[in-house]
C-alpha cells in the first residue's frame, strides 16, 4: 500500500472514530460537520476530501456499528450449545449489546428515515440488524427440526417486536425501573415465544418435551405474578 493510501485511511478513520464517539455517546442530534471536526482535530472542509456528505460518513458508521454489534454477539453466546440455547444467547446478546450502548439504538431505531438523507442502504442494514445477527442460528434449528420452518418467520418476527418494544420502554421510559427486572422481562419473552413453541412442534418427543415444559411454565407463571402486581 503506497503512502498516500495509507494517510487517506488514517485521516477517514480519525473523522470516522469521532463521529462513531460522538453517536455512541448522544445519538444523531449531537452530529454535526464542525462538530465531527473540531473532535477530530480537523477542519470541517478536510472531511470533504474524504466523504461525500456527512450522510456518507454516518453509513460508515452504521455498518462498523453493526459489524461492533455481531462481534457483541458472538462472544455472548460462544459458551451456548448450538441449537435454541445458541438462538437464545444470541438474542440476549443483541438486546444488551443496546442495552449498553443507547446511543446506537437511537441511532438506528428513534430517528426519522430522512435524518439519514433517504439512503436505502443504510434503512436496510438496520432494518435486517436482528434478522441477519440470528439468520445463522435460527437456520441451524429448522435444519435439526428444533423449529418449525412454516413458523419460523412468525417466531422471528414476534421475537423482534418483542425486544424492540422492551428495549424501547427500558432506553427511553426506564420501564421497568431496574436492569435485573428488564432481563427477567427478556428472557420471559424468549421463552414464551420460542421454547413454548418449540414444545408445541416437539410433542412427539415426551421426554425432552417435558423439561421443556417445565421452562415455559414457569416463565407464565412469572408473568402471572408480575401482571398481578
Amino acid at each position: 500500500m503506497k503512502n498516500r493510501e495509507i494517510q487517506e485511511q488514517r485521516m477517514r478513520g480519525y473523522f470516522i472514530q469521532a463521529a462513531k464517539d460522538m453517536l455512541r455517546a448522544e445519538g444523531l442530534k449531537s452530529i454535526s460537520v464542525r462538530a465531527i471536526a473540531d473532535r477530530a482535530g480537523y477542519s470541517y472542509a478536510t472531511m470533504y476530501n474524504y466523504f461525500k456528505d456527512i450522510n456518507d460518513l454516518i453509513f460508515v458508521c452504521v455498518e462498523d456499528f453493526f459489524e461492533e454489534c455481531k462481534s457483541f454477539v458472538t462472544k455472548n453466546s460462544v459458551k451456548n450449545a448450538k441449537g435454541l440455547e445458541k438462538l437464545r444467547g444470541t438474542i440476549t446478546g443483541y438486546a444488551t449489546f443496546f442495552v449498553e450502548y443507547p446511543g446506537i439504538f437511537d441511532l438506528f431505531f428513534m430517528e426519522k428515515v430522512g435524518d439519514f438523507g433517504q439512503k436505502q442502504s443504510t434503512i436496510g442494514l438496520i432494518a435486517s440488524s436482528f434478522d441477519s445477527v440470528c439468520e445463522e442460528d435460527w437456520n441451524y434449528c429448522i435444519s435439526r427440526k428444533l423449529i418449525d420452518v412454516e413458523q419460523s418467520e412468525q417466531l422471528k418476527a414476534q421475537l423482534k417486536y418483542s425486544i424492540f418494544g422492551l428495549l424501547l420502554m427500558y432506553l427511553n421510559r426506564r420501564i421497568p425501573a431496574s436492569y435485573a427486572e428488564f432481563v427477567r422481562q427478556l428472557n420471559d419473552q424468549i421463552d414464551l415465544v420460542l421454547l413454548g413453541r418449540f414444545n408445541m412442534a416437539a410433542n412427539s418427543d415426551s421426554a425432552s418435551s417435558s423439561g421443556e415444559s417445565s421452562m415455559v411454565q414457569n416463565s407464565l407463571i412469572a408473568v402471572n405474578i408480575n401482571s398481578k402486581g
